[in-house]
Order: C-alpha cells, then structure tokens, then sequence
C-alpha cells in the first residue's frame, strides 16, 4: 500500500523501522570497500537451500490466494496491499507444523522463505501496476473483455517484461546505492524474527489463523444466504437524516466488515482521519448540495459516485502528479542511470565477481526481444491498437521502470497514480478517441515498468539476506504464471457485468479515476456537466493545495494537514468504507502509543487475517452464488 512521501516510512505494522546497518555483514557495512566485494564475501549465502521446489509450490499456492485477496480489496478500497510479509509468515506456519509432524524431513530455511516470498509477491501483484485499474475500466467503457485465455496471457506477458525490466537498474539502485525499499527491508526483517525466535512466529500464525477465522465467520454469517442461517446486517445507519433521508442512503453508516477496519489499521492515523474527514465532507455536505441543485438526481451510492467521481479524481491525480514532480532529483537520477543500462562489455562481465549470481544484462534485452512482439501483438490483436502505439510502448516502459523504480526505493511509494495518468495522456494524444488504444497501452507501458518497481522491493530483502538473485528473478517468474492463472477467471466471477463496477459492493475507485480519464481524453472537457467540471477543477486545485501544505507548512502544523490521497479517495468510495477505515487506523494508533510492543507484535498479523479471512471467503460466497450453490 502505497505511503505518503512526505511522511516517515513505516513498516507494514506501521512502526517506523530500525536501521538496518546494525547487523554485522550487511552490505554497506563498510564504506571502505567495494559493496558488491563486502556482499559476496560476508552476507551472501550461496550454500543454503533457497529456490526449491517445496518453496515455489508454496509460494505459487499461497501467492495465488493472496492475489485473490488483493483483488477483492483493490476492487472496494482501489488499493492493493503488500503480500510477501504476510505469505512468509503463513509459509513459516505450515512448514513448521509439517515438521512438527514428521512429514518434513529438512527445516523450511530463511532464504527459502525469502525465495517463496518472491514467488507469492509477484503473484500478488498481478492486481496492482494499474492491472485491476485498465481492465475494468475497459469493461466499463465498452462493455466486453477479451475472452480469459488471452487476458491470462496478457496479464502474464505484462508482468513478466516488468521482471525482466528490473535487471538492468538493480545493482545500481540495490548493491550499489543501497536504496533502502523500505517494506523490502521490513520484509528481511521479519524473515530473521520468524527464522531466530520460533516462539515469535508461532505467536503470529495464530494471530493471523484466528483473525482469519474471525473474519471469516463474519462474511459467513453476513453474507450466506442458507434458510437454516440469520444474517447479521450488512450495516447499520447512523443516527441521523439528510433531507429526509437515512444517513445510510447516503452511505454514511457503520460496515460490518472487519476486512475494511484490518485495511485502516495498516494504513497511517493520518490517511484513517483523512479520510473520514473526505467522507463526512462529501456524503453529508456536498452531495445534499448537488441533489438539492439537481446535479445529482438520486440519492443511491451509484448516482453520487457518478458526479462525485470526477472532483475525487482530481484530487488524486493532481496530488498524485505534484508530489511525483516534487521527486523531480530522483527522476533526473533515473534518467542519468538509462545510460547505463547497457554498460559492461563482456570482457568486463567476464572479470564480475558477481556474474554467476546475478542475471546477465544479456537477460534483459533478450527477454524484451521474445516478450516484446507478443506483447504488441496482442495490443493490436485484442485492442486494436495500433503497431506503432505499440512498439512504442516498449521504450516507454523502460523508461517508466526505470523511475518508478527509483521513487519506490527512495521512498516506498510506487507511483501508480503519477505514472498512470502520465501514460493515459501520453497515449491519449497518439491516438485520440481510441478508448481501447488509451486505456490498454497505458496499462502495458505503466504496468511494466510498476511491476519492476515492485519486484525490486523483493530483490532488496534477498540482498539483505543474503540470497541468490538469479534464484530470485526466475522465482518472479513462477509467480507471474500463478497470478495471472488465477486473477482472471475469479475476476469474471466477481465482475459478471459492468454495472457491478462502480456499485456499493464494489466501488472499484482505481477503475474509476482510470475510466474517468480515458473519457475525458476521448470525449473533451465540453462533455462533462458544468457543475461536474466545476467539482474537477475545484478537486484539481484542493489536490495541489493539499500537496503543496504538506511540504511547506510549518513542522507543527503538517501532522494536521489532511493525505491528499486518503483524502481523495474518501471522495470515490462510500462513506461507510472510510468510517471503517477510520476506525481501523485510530485503533492502531492508540496501541502503537500505549503498548508499542503489543501493536508490533499483533497489528500486522491480525490485520491481514481479518482482510484474507474475510476476502477469500467473500470471493467462495461469490462463487457459491455464481454457480447456484447457494441461493443469491
């Protein structure tokens, strides 16, 4: 989940992280030497068991459900979470009851947890790098998709150039510059706990089996409709009504949904209240403003959301543009570093100490040349996007890659909402009016080059740890062949039609900036209603204000300035997501105050297993239903 940049980095417990230059043999450790040299002779472990076969069944197993999970939580928050720290806790679990049992004969080692970790990421990701943002928005434009076979082939060619796109910026960025990719870092960091202290792992697989169970249970006896079973409501309305109707009409009410509350608790306090405070401005005040004028005609979720979704657009893409531009050092070291991609000779190479470890430069230009045309072949072929729109994509992709890669690193915050819109208007005055052409070729240029730059963070845990990166590219790799495998035919089930996007039930915000764009683009600004352009432009400058404050007001007064992004995305979702999202945050925040060991130790594991427990039996309800199972 992507964090301000402007804030201080927080682990995925949300509990700012350590140095990590304390731990004797790390790379760096030492300025005095080469930190490849120091590397290979004091951290890298080239003896230990890591890319086995048990750790790529595991991690393609337990990254394939957590990519399910990812896509039921991006298409009702439009955010995709991190997998890799919950997937090796999950992995430490079953391997060390396995053992337990006798049915293991070798102990499931640290570097194999860090080998299945990138297996489990990189399927996870299948959801993020604009993926679940570009296909439905073209489901919702057009009205179809490609057939699953070609759409798995898709999602699978994307990702795959995004692996390799990583190659020739990692030692730069990694071994050399020793950017910190902080959740990478985090990611090492919990390895070591869960491989040095059995008691501490054991105590978070049965947080997160609990919290799974917990949540579970609540989607079970929320949404299953058995005659034998009373369900709980879905919500409950607040107190109160709006020009003479119930506050849950205008989606201001209390979820029963503790996937949303464990989303807030591994987001900032300032995101939770943010975001409330987005809900609480939209939903009680500007909507009944714009129904009283007629500019809303209904009071449904789908009716607000329709006008709403272009000022929360806005908001996001111009906060999202302003704060990448404010990055304007690390894409000029971006944009230098391009010129190396292609640097050592071979003779060079030959004397490498490292060039039996690493992926060969050679690996990127060949997996660009076999990828590259089938990637725009299936640009035309699906899309009808032009060749040269396509060819073009491929630079750009690096290009993209390249950046995004750096600002990740620098700051743990893909810019996806940058970088997306970037390549939407890049395309969009190429071929104007080709809604197809703009939405798809800004999905293959921004997802490679996202995918790169969320590859890396696992290629960051494995330098800490002393891993194999050949091993961890080809693990990517697996990865990439589970999640696209999975993602699509479930995302059929869950999206049967498009009216379900942009619903109560999934409000699929990412989609609709993303759509919102593309129709913009297509259809000009004339198109829109007068007081819908209005809300864009008064949501574009509050975005810009809002970064703006962030950077240049003064110390004490930045922790009351609201997170654009929190802030626009209460704009696009209902009110009751941010409420649960608030709620979820302010109850981390007072544990991180007053018992911070206890939130270190139970805020991640509990969070995830509310959002997995209930995300995947939702995504089994949905099926059930879907095949007549279960009655709907």
């Amino acid at each position: 989940m992507s964090q301000s940049p402007s804030q201080p980095t927080p682990s995925p417990s949300g509990l700012r992280l350590q140095p990590t230059d304390s731990h004797a043999g790390e790379p760096g450790a030492s300025a005095t030497q080469d930190p490849e040299l120091y590397w290979l002779k004091n951290v890298y472990q080239g003896g230990s068991r890591q890319l086995t076969v048990r750790a790529v069944i595991a991690g393609m197993l337990i990254g394939a459900v957590m990519c399910l999970s990812n896509l039921y939580v991006i298409l009702k928050t439009g955010w995709s979470l991190g997998v890799t720290i919950t997937a090796c806790i999950l992995a430490f679990a079953v391997f060390g009851t396995l053992r337990s049992l006798k049915l293991l004969k070798n102990d499931f080692t640290a570097l194999e947890n860090n080998a299945m970790g990138s297996v489990a990421s990189a399927a996870g990701y299948m959801t993020g790098g604009g993926n679940m943002a570009a296909v439905p928005a073209l489901l919702m434009l057009t009205g179809a998709l490609p057939s699953s076979g070609w759409l798995v082939a898709w999602f699978a060619v994307i990702s795959a150039l995004g692996v390799f796109a990583a190659i020739p910026i990692k030692r730069q960025l990694i071994n050399i510059e020793a950017l910190p990719f902080p959740t990478g870092t985090a990611t090492a960091e919990t390895i070591r706990a869960l491989h040095g202290h059995g008691e501490v792992a054991r105590r978070k697989s049965k947080l997160l089996a609990g919290a799974g169970l917990i949540g579970a249970l609540l989607v079970l006896v929320r949404d299953a409709r058995f005659s034998w079973l009373t369900n709980i409501p879905e919500k409950v309305s607040m107190p109160f009504t709006l020009l003479g109707k119930k506050a849950s009409a205008w989606t201001l009410s209390f979820d029963f949904s503790l996937l949303l509350v464990g989303a807030g608790a591994l987001v900032s306090f300032r995101t939770g209240w943010s975001m409330l405070l987005g809900a609480v401005l939209t939903y009680g005040f500007l909507a009944p403003a714009m129904v009283t004028q007629g500019a809303i005609p209904e009071v449904t979720y789908r009716a607000i959301n329709t006008w709403m979704v272009w000022t929360g657009s806005a908001v996001l893409v111009s906060s999202g543009l302003l704060a990448f531009a404010f990055q304007w050092r690390s894409v000029a070291r971006s944009f230098k570093a391009l010129s190396g991609l292609f640097g050592k000779g071979g003779a060079q190479e030959a004397e490498d100490p490292l060039a039996g470890i690493e992926c060969p430069p050679s690996w990127f230009p060949l997996g660009f040349a076999v990828l590259g045309p089938i990637a725009i072949f299936l640009m035309a072929y699906l899309f009808q996007i032009p060749w040269w729109a396509g060819v073009l994509a491929m630079p750009l992709a690096v290009v993209m890659g390249v950046i995004a890669s750096r600002v990740t690193g620098e700051t743990d915050t893909t810019p996806t909402k940058a970088l997306g819109p970037v390549t939407q208007l890049i395309f969009g005055g190429l071929a104007p009016g080709n809604i197809p052409a703009n939405v798809m070729s800004a999905n293959a240029t921004g997802g490679v080059g996202l995918h790169a730059a969320d590859l890396l963070t696992d290629l960051k845990s494995g330098w800490l740890l002393g891993a194999n990166p050949r091993q961890q590219f080809v693990a990517q790799l697996f990865g990439v062949v589970a999640g696209a495998a999975v993602v699509v035919p479930v995302f059929n089930i869950l999206i049967p039609t498009p009216d379900v996007l942009g619903s109560a039930e999934f409000p699929a915000p990412a989609t609709m900036v993303w759509a919102g764009v593309s129709k913009l683009l297509a259809t000009g600004v004339s198109a829109m209603p007068v007081t819908a352009r209005w809300g864009a432009a008064c949501g574009g400058t509050l975005g810009i204000l809002l970064v703006l404050l962030e950077r240049w007001a003064p110390a004490k007064l930045k922790a009351y300035v609201p997170s654009p992004a929190g802030f626009g995305l209460a704009i696009v979702i209902p009110g009751s997501s941010s409420i649960a999202f608030f709620l979820g945050s302010a109850i981390a925040e007072v544990m991180r105050r007053k018992a911070p060991k206890l939130a270190e130790e139970t805020v991640l594991p509990v969070s995830s297993g509310f959002i997995a427990g209930e995300s995947l039996l939702g995504i089994g309800i949905a099926m059930a239903k879907a095949f007549g199972v279960m009655p709907k």
